[in-house]
């Protein structure tokens, strides 16, 4: 059976979590991209909507209250390092409640919201996407 993302493109999902100028970022445990600040997503299960999918990804991997969410960008990851490839819609919120907390410490090391002029390094080809497109709705 083909693994997405590996064997042939994955379809992912993200979510930009914002609060006071702040974004939530994840360091990674595993690969793609291990040890690397990326924002919170992951896959889109067969028939869920990308939309539920970043909600709920971003509320599994926070433990945080998402409310309303809109469309952000595409971002494609071809990365080498780890033979992965995947397509994802992001999203940005910034109707979150709660205080973030490692809710899944097999994936994620840590979780943290962090100033958009001072961010965190290294940061995944995700992020660098979310944060781009994020700074290009400012102008």
């Amino acid at each position: 059976m083909a693994k997405p993302g590996l064997d042939s493109p994955g379809l992912g999902c993200g979510l930009a979590i914002l609060r006071d100028d702040r974004i939530l970022l994840c360091r990674r445990l595993k690969a793609p991209e291990a040890g690397h600040w990326t924002i919170t997503g992951g896959k889109i299960d067969f028939m869920e909507a990308s939309q539920d999918a970043a909600r709920r990804e971003a509320e599994e991997e926070s433990g945080l209250s998402i409310g309303a969410i809109e469309f952000l960008c595409l971002s494609e990851q071809r990365i080498m390092a780890d033979r992965q490839h995947w397509v994802s819609l992001i999203y940005v919120t910034r109707d979150a409640e709660g205080e973030p907390g490692l809710t899944e410490p097999d994936k994620l090391a840590d979780t943290a919201f962090f100033p958009l002029d001072a961010l965190p390094s290294p940061l995944s080809v995700f992020a660098k996407d979310a944060i781009r497109a994020l700074r290009a709705r400012e102008v």
